[in-house]
């Protein structure tokens, strides 16, 4: 099941993974710092990239994983230029022509893709049912102190 590493004021659900609040033992807490970390370093990351680009902004959940990977990573690759770009400096140009004024939300978003959508009411309830399930969000979680202590807790030299 895909998760989402946030801080603690989403409900304990399947697809949310908090930090532990009072780590006790090295497991907890080297899964601590490196969640905490990792989280701020996405929360960061995604902020630029919603201050820059309009359609990050608009809601995407009814279009289909491909295509947001596909502008997520269109995205990236335009911001990374850009930065280039302005780390080589224009000076000699007037920037303030291209730039706009307030945001007034004209970007159209096409609503019209979707893939995994739950085809009938049944479907939609047991995804719910899933996602909501507190033993399985509390087996993932113990999953990933595990998977993350295998990986990095042996030493510094890993970390």
């Amino acid at each position: 099941m895909a998760y989402y590493l946030t801080d603690g004021i989403y409900p304990k659900w399947a697809t949310f993974i908090q930090s532990i609040s009072m780590p006790q033992g090295p497991k907890a807490v080297l899964f601590a710092q490196r969640q905490e970390a990792i989280r701020k370093d996405v929360e960061r990351a995604f902020g630029v990239l919603q201050a820059r680009f309009a359609i990050i902004k608009n809601p995407a959940l009814f279009w289909d994983k491909v295509k947001i990977g596909k502008i997520m990573r269109a995205c990236i690759i335009l911001h990374n230029m850009i930065v280039e770009d302005e780390r080589d400096g224009y000076s000699l140009v007037d920037v303030s022509e291209f730039q706009h004024g307030e945001d007034h939300g004209n970007s159209h978003v096409d609503f019209t893709y979707s893939t995994d959508i739950p085809s009938n009411i049944t479907n939609m309830m047991d995804a719910r049912s899933r996602i909501r399930n507190r033993q399985m969000h509390q087996q993932l979680k113990d999953d990933l102190v595990e998977h993350i202590w295998r990986r990095f807790g042996h030493g510094d030299d890993n970390n």
